[in-house]
């Protein structure tokens, strides 16, 4: 990470070594979604499925975030 970057910008895929991954969670999916799942890492080549879904649900919640910040004109 460049030093001029914020957190915001950094790559998700690249934590700050302060940022140790100590929590975990984790989901179920049915049958479907499990072959679904299963098949883009696949076709796509993902190797990471952790990162993959990791990264997914981040960019989720960043997204929102944005999309709730207050803006000068609203």
């Amino acid at each position: 990470m460049h030093h001029d970057q914020t957190p915001s910008q950094r790559p998700l895929n690249r934590p700050n070594k302060r940022e140790a991954r100590t929590h975990h969670v984790g989901i179920l999916l049915n049958d479907s979604e499990m072959r679904a799942l299963n098949r883009y890492c696949e076709k796509y080549g993902v190797k990471n499925r952790s990162r993959f879904v990791r990264e997914l649900v981040m960019r989720g919640v960043l997204k929102q975030f944005e999309k709730d910040a207050p803006t000068l004109f609203d």
